[in-house]
């Protein structure tokens, strides 16, 4: 087993650490200013970060889990933790988002609102500073360790880093005697919210599903056909362990070669899709033509 991918996963998880600690001191320090301001769109925001923090520990608890190695019920490891892990963030993320919608909403209603605290403006725009910095971390830390769950979670502080600034714009617009303005990005604020969870859902349940990238298909396809001794291919199928890709391929060779010849050919397969182009196992089977 590739202990390298193991001590990739130990690594994601300070990204998430850092996230989880971001989120909660952001979302105390905005609902705390946001209530003391009366300001909508800075609750709104700090709602947001209190399910980024549900979803932050989601993907390290996902990273904790994928780092076991394979047991006697798991014989393919433990890989598709933090995917299930996604999944359930994003139901957390999408049940917070709609409830900032409906408050929202229904604040629109009640009429006679005053303008928020200008405080409640800067600290949006304190938050973003501080979660463009996270996001830039998360992101360099995803590539460096080849992480999806990782750099899903680096999107979603990009996200926050803009939903901070929309909040800070909403209020600052509120002063211009349009305190409705910090209603209304509030509402923008809860379809981002619901945006990402949809997002994050759609990514997950297609990989649970063993969806897999058509492109990346069609490209290991023809690496595959330019192998020495592969005729062509019959079948080509791929599925995702975590952020481990698998391929299960039917090459056809000449019905004239040896058994020999052909397991060679296909050690041949196997070694060009690990080695250049990272895929984590071949499963590769030789049909004569």
């Amino acid at each position: 087993m590739d202990t390298q991918k193991y001590k990739d996963l130990k690594l994601g998880e300070r990204g998430a650490i850092i996230s989880m600690i971001a989120y909660i001191c952001l979302s105390i320090l905005k609902l705390v200013i946001g209530y003391m301001s009366d300001s909508a769109a800075l609750k709104a925001d700090g709602l947001n970060n209190t399910t980024d923090i549900i979803a932050s520990f989601a993907v390290y608890i996902g990273l904790k889990i994928s780092q076991r190695p394979p047991d006697e019920d798991h014989g393919y490891g433990h890989w598709k933790s933090e995917t299930i892990a996604s999944m359930v963030a994003s139901f957390i993320m999408l049940a917070v988002g709609i409830q900032v919608l409906t408050d929202a909403i229904i604040s629109m209603f009640q009429g006679g609102k005053e303008s928020p605290d200008m405080m409640a403006a800067y600290t949006g725009i304190f938050s973003a500073i501080v979660m463009y910095f996270v996001y830039r971390y998360n992101k360099k830390l995803a590539a460096k360790i080849n992480s999806k769950a990782l750099m899903a979670a680096a999107k979603d502080n990009i996200s926050d880093a803009w939903v901070s600034i929309g909040a800070a714009v909403g209020i600052f617009g509120s002063q211009l005697n349009m305190p409705w303005l910090d209603t209304v990005t509030a509402i923008i604020v809860g379809l981002l919210i619901c945006k990402t969870a949809w997002d994050i859902f759609k990514q997950a349940s297609h990989e649970l599903s063993d969806g897999f990238d058509e492109n990346k298909i069609q490209l290991y396809q023809e690496a595959i056909t330019k192998v020495e001794g592969v005729k062509g291919i019959k079948e080509i199928k791929g599925r995702n362990y975590g952020n481990n890709e698998v391929i299960d391929v039917v090459i056809l060779v000449n019905s004239t070669l040896d058994i020999r010849e052909a397991h060679d050919i296909a050690t041949h397969v196997e070694k060009v899709m690990i080695k250049d182009y990272g895929v984590y196992d071949v499963h590769v089977h030789v049909e004569p033509n």
